[in-house]
């Protein structure tokens, strides 16, 4: 027996209650990028960036919506020809009726969210937040539960978090003991301007 759909509109209206749109911070863009509200979702792909070999994918498991955390359209576009990528993923996406949706910076501040699950993978406990970023809270502080080296800390944060190609890098002496620790999601920028007050050494 087939499961019943929800239509795209449905299920929009599920994400947007966990992850407010107007929680996003300002440059960013996020919300219902391509398809119908109309059209039924049975079967979702989440990924981190919507890429051709994603959207294949999504093809392959006849998915009709995929949930991205980072943005295809951050920037301005003025075309959507094939001859470029974005376009070619933006046509792949019409042609073959797959919405995409993209939840960034208003996942990353949710609770529970992004920010809050990358504190936890980092073992982070008693956290607060880094710092206040439009009126949103961006990042975490916190402390593990007993002191590590830095190399512990990444090989036990290797473990938890999923492999991606550039795997866990880090910086400064593998050999220095860590306590009190930040996470932060996505652009860094803000961190290091406002957010070293906050220092966690």
């Amino acid at each position: 027996m087939e499961t019943p759909a929800l239509t795209l509109r449905e299920v929009v209206a599920v994400l947007e209650e966990m992850f407010p749109p107007d929680t996003a911070q300002s440059w960013d863009r996020v919300g219902l990028v391509t398809g119908d509200p109309d059209q039924p979702v049975r079967t979702v792909l989440l990924a981190v960036d919507p890429t051709l070999a994603v959207v294949a994918e999504a093809r392959r498991l006849g998915a009709e919506l995929l949930l991205t955390h980072h943005p295809l359209l951050l920037r301005g576009v003025h075309s959507v020809a094939t001859t470029t990528a974005k376009g070619a993923t933006v046509t792949d996406l019409v042609v073959n009726d797959i919405a995409l949706y993209c939840a960034h910076t208003n996942a990353d501040v949710a609770a529970p969210g992004v920010g809050h699950a990358l504190a936890a993978a980092c073992g982070l406990t008693d956290t607060e937040p880094l710092l206040l970023a439009e009126e949103q809270e961006l990042g975490r502080v916190g402390e593990l539960p007993e002191a590590v080296t830095l190399a512990r800390f990444a090989t036990a944060l290797a473990d938890r978090l999923p492999s991606a190609p550039a795997g866990v890098r880090v910086a400064g002496d593998p050999a220095a003991e860590v306590r009190r620790r930040a996470s932060n999601c996505g652009r860094l920028a803000a961190v290091w301007e406002n957010g070293l007050s906050r220092r966690a050494p």
